[in-house]
């Protein structure tokens, strides 16, 4: 299943399982309390506290991960043009009679490029594809050495092959850091954490005569949102969130390789 559906299924799921849990919670209260009126809320408020405050901390910690992890990809992107961009530039210090052949390497290579981001959200198509841009981009370097030694101009060596082997470099860790996530277990305890906390917060609601349908129908909403929003920010192009206004850098790239 696309990982886009199944983020938002799980933001549904999790919305309904905690109204489910805060409705639960408030019966078990009202029991509770018809059982042992003065006993029911006993030693209650610190273990709410204690899993109120892990559940905070738990999304502080995910949110300000998958945020930096979003503006290290967007850095990426404009890094990896730039070290592309001057690799291309030093081309020029290459016999004439040997660039052409050089130039249209970095072309297929950068259609290549785009040809992966044009592809998304189809994960298992921009995936194919990007195995062909980095069997594009090794195929660059057994060239680049040919043309420097044919070259009679050192500094060509010097410059040019540098740069090709950081743009190797970046190639590939672009491909890792699109695959850099948390565990899955970090993302199933905060789902956990939110079902639980939704069924004390049920039980605390016990005092009160009625549903406050406001309130339960309020905080299942936001966590579930907030959840939704994490996963959306750690996974970019896959769902609301994106990142194409950075893609920018890789189309005037391509544009200026005349």
């Amino acid at each position: 299943m696309d990982i886009a559906y199944t983020v938002l299924l799980v933001a549904i799921g999790l919305f309904l399982g905690m109204l489910l849990l805060l409705i639960c919670g408030r019966r078990i209260g009202i029991w509770r309390m018809a059982q042992d009126p003065e006993g029911a809320r006993v030693g209650m408020g610190a273990i709410d506290g204690a899993i109120f405050a892990l559940l905070g901390l738990l999304i502080a910690f995910t949110f300000s991960g998958a945020a930096g992890r979003f503006d290290a990809r967007r850095q990426l992107i404009v890094e990896e043009a730039n070290v592309i961009g001057t690799a291309y530039l030093r081309i020029d210090l290459l016999p004439p009679e040997e660039q052409p052949a050089l130039r249209q390497s970095f072309r297929e290579y950068m259609d290549s490029r785009l040809e992966v981001l044009r592809k998304l959200p189809d994960i298992e198509a921009a995936q194919a594809e990007a195995e062909k841009a980095l069997t594009k981009v090794n195929a660059i370097w057994p060239r680049a050495v040919s043309a420097c030694k044919a070259s009679e101009n050192p500094t060509a060596s010097m410059l040019l092959l540098p740069a090709i082997n950081q743009m190797i470099d970046i190639a590939t860790t672009s491909k890792m850091a699109a695959l850099l996530h948390p565990p899955t277990v970090i993302f199933v305890m905060l789902a956990v954490l939110a079902l639980v906390s939704s069924l004390l917060a049920g039980y605390g609601m016990a005092g009160g005569k009625k549903h406050s349908w406001m309130h339960i129908v309020g905080f299942a909403l936001v966590m579930a949102i907030t959840i939704y929003v994490i996963l959306d920010i750690e996974y970019p192009r896959l769902g609301l969130i994106h990142i194409e206004s950075f893609d920018q850098a890789f189309i005037d790239l391509r544009a200026s390789m005349k």
